[in-house]
């Protein structure tokens, strides 16, 4: 059977896993009567990527097409998954790269493209959403030859096919066509892969040698080293040896060999040269370890990952509550389940701070915060402080990270982004109106600025601005960032919130608890309308008396503000944690007993 192997690269919300899972219906992968036939997003089998809409980790599956097996990569899209990217593309020989309609190509449609190009893969241009009521077509097709043009590093790689699709739908065309309710359906796609993506090349009477581009894990079988055949064939049973990126080597014994059928993983004879496949019984490899031949021990080119940009310390909740909502608590634990992330989520790191602290740094606010999600989700009780900007001294100058920020909203609200993201020093690079009431805004922004900066948008955009960021260089540190957040209102007791108590709060400010919320000294409880912080008692009660007028005790609240975790990460100072557990989310103060605070504060300030 001939082989392709293919990735889908794309921004984030483009269609991409909608195209994926196109291909996965129109190649007779499932029954008619299966679920998965009515089924959307069957690639994004995370909950957590199911509840944002995006795609967090890679994966990988196989359709059968005429006499053809093509394997598929499915990436992420967000600019803060760029580590699964990165190492995935290297199992591809070619890459569909999905294009919005209507939005053209965005910042991490930049990335990925880049890094496909590096790789020499061949690109096929999807222009996906055509039916949309806005779809710009010929304006998106110019953007697309413009970036071509911006990063092709050599003249083939700017005769590229382009497609038309409703990914929706399950239609394509390799013309724009006249009616996009016609009849059709993916069998471009398929064609257009199997002409211009090359067969990988396969030798498979030389000695095994196979680069280790993922991992997974289940109870069963334990840990899978996934990766693309480079050369040879390898059979369940046979000593291989593992090449480590520091130099060592490890023998081994492999248990399993598997290659992907649909999203099934079938025990196969043999793995070939050329073919994706999954080892087992390797309890110590990583990714980027090469696996070869006994006898040949050449390591292959080891994945290059861009540095991590934020790091926050996390470790046990110290909070009056601790215990009383999660399972599991202790540092050791917490450790633990840090060190099994780190081996298959390779663009986070982890060290300990000079209190022993445990530090971990990842790509970006939305990447830390889908590991910490996943820690509440299993149980854990956590607290971490406010992410902080990764610098770097370079030739004895300190460099930060600099992004390139996009920010589509309403017309009327540009000038109120502009001055947003100027106080957090972003400079304007480019403005353009994409329809009568949309304007796109580009900036040049340092990474700091952008921590809390979306949240904000929202508020003053009325929930119209879409922001997108990415990562495009260092640069010297430049000037601080003045404090553009408000005073907290701060708890002065512990108990039950009352609702007489809670009026105080919320005369002062925004409040995020409701009535009979079970509160502690040092708790945050809502944002002060000034910049000091203020301590207000919400456990306090009415008097009773006997005198009542009518509806004196019917005491009306507004409803309380709610923040997700990315937002109360981004909402923190330098003085303030996040409590996380299972059940709940919590902002405080370190010091959480009211006359050390202040006495803290005071020593501070002199």
């Amino acid at each position: 059977m001939k082989l392709r192997n293919i990735a889908i690269i794309a921004h984030v919300d483009h269609g991409k896993t909608t195209i994926v899972d196109g291909l996965l219906k129109q190649s007779q992968t499932f029954r008619e009567n299966e679920a998965l036939m009515t089924q959307d997003l069957i690639m994004d089998s995370n909950d957590q990527e199911r509840e944002r809409g995006i795609t967090i980790l890679a994966k990988n599956t196989a359709v059968i097409y005429k006499d053809t097996k093509i394997n598929i990569v499915d990436t992420p899209g967000h600019a803060d998954f760029g580590g699964e990217v990165e190492r995935t593309l290297n199992m591809a020989d070619g890459a569909l790269l999905v294009v919005d309609a209507q939005e053209g190509p965005m910042p991490q449609t930049k990335f990925v493209l880049k890094k496909a190009l590096d790789l020499n893969l061949k690109i096929i241009v999807v222009v996906n959403k055509i039916d949309k009521q806005n779809a710009r077509i010929d304006d998106t097709l110019s953007r697309i030859y413009d970036l071509f043009l911006e990063l092709a590093t050599h003249e083939d790689q700017l005769d590229f096919p382009i497609l038309y699709a409703t990914g929706k739908a399950g239609k394509a065309w390799i013309s724009m066509p006249d009616n996009p309710e016609a009849h059709a359906d993916f069998s471009e796609i398929f064609e257009a892969i199997i002409k211009n993506v090359p067969e990988p090349k396969q030798d498979n009477d030389g000695l095994f040698q196979m680069l280790v581009s993922a991992l997974d894990w289940d109870n069963f079988k334990g840990k899978y080293a996934i990766g693309r055949v480079n050369r040879g064939t390898v059979k369940s049973g046979e000593k291989v040896t593992i090449l480590k990126a520091d130099g060592t080597q490890e023998s081994v014994i492999v248990d399993r060999v598997y290659v992907n059928q649909g999203l099934h993983r079938v025990e196969t004879d043999q793995g070939m040269s050329g073919d994706i496949i999954a080892l087992t019984g390797m309890k110590s490899v990583e990714i980027g370890d090469t696996i070869t031949d006994p006898s040949d021990t050449v390591a292959m080119p080891t994945i290059k990952i861009e540095e991590p940009t934020l790091s926050l310390s996390i470790g046990p909740n110290t909070s009056p509550l601790m215990g009383k909502e999660g399972k599991f608590f202790t540092g050791r634990q917490i450790l633990e389940r840090i060190e099994k992330e780190l081996q298959t989520n390779i663009a986070m790191k982890f060290r300990l701070g000079e209190r022993g602290e445990y530090i971990l740094s990842g790509r970006g606010e939305l990447h830390l915060s889908v590991f910490l999600e996943t820690l509440r989700r299993e149980g854990f009780e956590i607290e971490v402080s406010k992410p902080v900007v990764i610098t770097r001294v370079v030739d004895g100058v300190e460099v930060e990270p600099v992004e390139e920020l996009t920010v589509d909203v309403d017309s009327m609200f540009v000038g109120a982004v502009k001055s947003e993201v100027g106080k957090r020093k972003g400079v304007l690079i480019n403005q353009e109106d994409l329809s009568s009431n949309t304007t796109r805004v580009i900036f040049e922004i340092p990474t700091r600025g952008i921590l809390g900066l979306r949240g904000a948008l929202l508020t003053l955009s009325k929930g119209t601005a879409v922001t997108n960021s990415i990562f495009i260089r260092t640069d010297k540190v430049g000037s601080q960032i003045q404090k553009l957040r408000k005073g907290v209102i701060v708890s002065s007791h512990s108990g039950k919130a009352a609702p007489y108590g809670l009026l105080t709060a919320h005369e002062k400010g925004p409040v995020f608890i409701g009535p009979q919320t079970t509160v502690y000294e040092g708790m945050i409880l809502g944002i002060n309308g000034r910049d000091e912080d203020i301590e207000v008692n919400v456990c306090k009660e009415k008097k009773l008396t006997n005198n009542r007028s009518v509806g004196e005790d019917g005491i009306l609240l507004p409803p309380p503000m709610e923040m997700s975790l990315e937002q109360q990460l981004s909402f923190l100072e330098d003085d303030e944690l996040l409590e996380i557990t299972p059940v709940s989310l919590r902002l405080r103060k370190k010091i959480l007993d009211t006359d050390l605070r202040r006495k803290a504060n005071k020593s501070n300030s002199n």
